[in-house]
């Protein structure tokens, strides 16, 4: 991990959602140096799901060696933004660093994402972010270091990110296009860069959205920490540049990532934004081989490549064998009715699949689970499945479930198996479009903890 070096001693950061997460964690970084930090966040009580508060965060941040000053900022309310700023003024003289770490996430499809929700997204991601950093600019303008860093991703204009989350992307994007447009306007003043995860990152808001065993996919917050450390170290002049956690940190001379991940060793998820991941862990991730069941039908259409070869040698030496040659035409009546399977293969591999999921229902796996998901396969010998996992015992079938389904998955019959069987992770379907998601996406996520524990048997 990056050591360090009492670069951010007595100057003031101001951090937005810093309760928990990410933006506590680089609180802490800065607190070792001997930084004030700034929390402004909206938790002053204990979340049933989401442990911290501004003020248990203060408490860490002190112990850490740094000074702390909790501000009740929702970044949606100018007036309690500008608040926090006065204050912060006023208590250490100015403020020297500004982090934009506030965000909100719903990835819908724009049909099944309520205005409300858009709106919350914009408010938070990209208005707060606009007028946080319009509030600090005057007094960052003052300082010797002055930096201005969001948590958002490089500007990526691929299609494939908005047609899954079309609203959420918009408006992390805006986010990002403050760092582009804010970097020109005060260059030579303040820096201004976006810093973003190449992983999946572990926090209670992932635990949240992926559910119980997503965290040995994911990277600890400790490497965003030292990777904003890393950028607040940089003069003035490092403006405009949109930057990847693990970039950063090899250029200060790391090499081993394996400190910063949940289970070292195990692969991780790639985050959103990054085209080089989709493409490159897809081929990594994804077999080009049949599924099991498929490679038992296909090497039996094979035979016809031996059939014809042999019957040659077989003339030379003897001219009579035209006899056998009529009893030998007869593997194609042989081939004929193998040629059938290919529609089979599918099938029976979707059932067979379904067949090795029932086996693993518990009660304890609906328990944890509580979700109905249905499956609506294209392709050859495709159709609608369910997978029951909310009443007693769980049950899977061919057809609509009779309770409504929690979420609708669309998918080829091909990938469907791939992905139950370990050859194509769920996230990178997803993420490359092989896998469409209607409704909890919360509740699809559970649902790959499952097909980890049935990779083994399928």
């Amino acid at each position: 991990m990056l050591p360090n070096t009492g670069k951010l001693a007595g100057c003031t950061v101001f951090i937005t959602g810093a309760s928990r997460g990410i933006g506590k964690a680089i609180a802490l970084k800065a607190a070792k140096d001997g930084a004030n930090i700034v929390i402004a966040a909206k938790t002053t009580q204990t979340h049933p799901k989401l442990p911290g508060t501004i003020y248990t965060a203060a408490e860490e941040i002190e112990a850490a060696g740094g000074k702390a000053l909790p501000c009740v900022v929702d970044v949606r309310d100018e007036q309690q933004i500008n608040s926090a700023v006065e204050k912060a003024v006023e208590k250490f003289g100015g403020i020297d660093i500004l982090v934009n770490n506030a965000s909100a996430i719903s990835l819908t499809n724009t049909l099944d994402t309520p205005t409300k929700r858009v709106d919350l997204m914009m408010s938070v991601n990209t208005r707060g972010t606009y007028l946080t950093s319009k509030a600090c600019i005057p007094f960052l303008r003052k300082s010797k270091v002055a930096h201005i860093l969001n948590l958002s991703p490089p500007l990526n204009l691929n299609p494939l990110w908005f047609k899954q989350h079309c609203a959420y992307t918009i408006a992390k994007y805006g986010m990002s296009m403050c760092v582009l447009g804010m970097a020109e306007e005060f260059r030579g003043e303040i820096a201004v860069n976006a810093l973003w995860p190449k992983t999946a990152i572990h926090t209670a808001a992932m635990d949240m959205l992926g559910g119980s065993g997503i965290e040995i996919q994911c990277r600890k917050v400790d490497i965003i920490a030292d990777a904003a450390y890393s950028i607040f170290k940089r003069p003035k002049s490092f403006t405009g540049n949109f930057i990847l956690d693990e970039n950063i940190l090899k250029e200060e001379g790391i090499s081993n990532f394996d400190v910063y991940a949940i289970a070292p060793g195990h692969p991780l998820i790639p985050d959103f934004f990054l085209d080089e991941h989709p493409d490159e862990t897809m081929k990594k991730t994804e077999s080009h081989d049949p599924v099991p069941q498929v490679k038992e039908e296909k090497p039996q259409p094979q035979p016809p490549p031996q059939l014809q070869p042999q019957p040659p040698p077989q003339l030379q030496p003897q001219p009579q064998p035209p006899p056998q040659l009529q009893p030998q035409p007869q593997p194609p009546p042989q081939l004929q009715p193998q040629p059938q399977p290919p529609p089979k293969p599918h099938f029976g591999a979707v059932e067979e699949t379904f067949r090795i999921v029932k086996e693993s229902l518990s009660d304890e796996v609906v328990r944890a689970t509580q979700a109905v998901y249905q499956f609506e396969l294209s392709g050859e010998d495709g159709g609608t499945w369910f997978l029951d996992l909310k009443n007693k015992g769980g049950k899977v079938g061919h057809g609509e479930p009779a309770d409504r389904a929690d979420v609708v998955m669309s998918m080829t019959t091909d990938n469907f198996v791939k992905m139950f069987s370990g050859k194509l992770k769920p996230t990178m379907a997803f993420m490359s479009g092989k896998l469409k998601i209607k409704g909890n996406i919360a509740l699809a996520i559970k649902l790959e903890k499952l097909m980890t524990q049935m990779n083994a048997r399928l």
